[in-house]
């Protein structure tokens, strides 16, 4: 087991992440990060499980009123038969409810069907746990959409689930709920698994979220991935979910976090309470702010890159997934024949922007870059300024 990780690889996130340290006054754009602090209540009821002496042991799939709130946010929010709290449990963020997923799915050369471009722990998850990432295409040309018979002409034998991340990270697109009807059908059909990665169901922008697991016959064939992360600005907190109805399954993912974890933080399980029972307008704030955040960045990168990177608006998250000019070339010197990593080399050591090579996501992702309009709005005009700059030089 030892040398087999030897072939996992390590995102490039990782990476770009350790060389922004190195940077003076940087622009970090690079990271999945709300610049908005947690919620009041989010912080109050954490500080008061401190008070309160809640540093002990806890049940491993968490604390009861805990589960409760999920179950209840579950049925009504994502309209998911979940008939108790039993089905769920609380994770170390939402890489860990992936891990979970996984290790208690898949058997050794199992393939599962994810998307290209996709958040990168998602392929490594898979192979972590013996199983084979194959690559289904998001189309660019049809903002960011899979194509569900090529989906379908990906199935073999071996396939045992199908990865579906809609708000999608990197690109920002959203999967149609016709597309995630045929998915589902797909599914069913060929008796696959589908892992629903939700992380950004609060900051859709065209439309209403949809969770596949709705659907008619999909829960009992769904495995429900969410955060709080991204909704309750709790990044740092590592706080997650996810729900399985398979008893079977679910006891080996209750297993795997046990001789994980133990049992989640705590006192950051309380601040989840805190974040469920408290006020919820502070998450219409964070989406209206997001929401004139995208505008302006995209603004910004229309006006300052100068034909060299293309915007287009993002259906939904909270990221753009920007396009380089295939004959733009780097006034550096590089390791890297990517074009998307020459470019995210020179934005960070040119303009001091963090951002993302688009080939860490995927094939698909080549000759992009993928940058987060989250941070606050002075951060993101002086990226856009220092953009502006350094491409003018090219």
């Amino acid at each position: 087991m030892a040398a087999f990780l030897d072939s996992v690889p390590i995102s490039g996130i990782i990476r770009i992440r350790d060389m922004m340290y190195s940077v003076d006054k940087p622009f970090r754009l690079d990271q999945g990060d709300v610049s908005f602090d947690a919620p009041p209540s989010v912080k109050d009821a954490m500080l008061k499980a401190v008070h309160d002496n809640r540093t002990h042991y806890l049940p491993t799939n968490g604390v009861p009123r805990l589960l409760e709130l999920l179950a209840e946010k579950l049925r009504r929010r994502n309209h998911l038969p979940v008939t108790g709290p039993e089905e769920l449990m609380v994770t170390t963020g939402g890489i860990h409810a992936q891990y979970l997923a996984c290790q208690a799915l898949l058997e050794p050369g199992d393939e599962v069907l994810v998307p290209d471009p996709c958040w990168p722990p998602t392929a490594s998850i898979v192979m972590t746990s013996h199983g084979v990432p194959v690559p289904y295409t998001l189309d660019a040309t049809r903002g960011w959409q899979p194509d569900v018979a090529e989906i379908e002409s990906k199935i073999t034998s071996r396939t045992k689930a199908i990865v579906v991340c809609t708000p999608s990270n990197p690109t920002g697109g959203v999967i149609t709920r016709a597309d995630l009807e045929a998915i589902a059908a797909l599914a069913i059909k060929h008796n696959l698994w589908v892992l629903a990665d939700e992380a950004y169901e609060d900051f859709q922008w065209e439309g209403d979220h949809f969770s596949i697991g709705s659907l008619p016959g999909m829960y009992e064939r769904t495995i429900a991935l969410h955060t709080f992360s991204k909704t309750y600005a709790m990044t740092g907190l590592r706080l997650g979910y996810l729900a399985i109805k398979d008893k079977t399954i679910r006891m080996r993912a209750h297993k795997v976090l046990l001789y994980t974890a133990s049992n989640i933080s705590s006192v950051v399980q309380f601040a989840g309470i805190g974040a469920l029972e408290g006020p919820q307008d502070y998450v219409e704030e964070f989406r209206k702010e997001l929401f004139a955040r995208r505008q302006i960045f995209h603004d910004g990168i229309v006006t300052n890159a100068k034909g060299i990177l293309t915007s287009h608006l993002p259906a939904g998250a909270f990221y753009n997934f920007v396009q380089i000019n295939p004959e733009w070339q780097s006034p550096l010197k590089s390791e890297h024949t990517s074009l998307s990593w020459a470019m995210t080399e020179y934005m960070i050591k040119a303009g001091r922007v963090g951002c993302i090579p688009g080939a860490d996501f995927g094939a698909k992702g080549e000759g992009y870059v993928r940058l987060c309009y989250a941070r606050d709005r002075d951060e993101l005009k002086g990226a856009l300024e220092s953009i502006g700059k350094i491409l003018t030089r090219t």
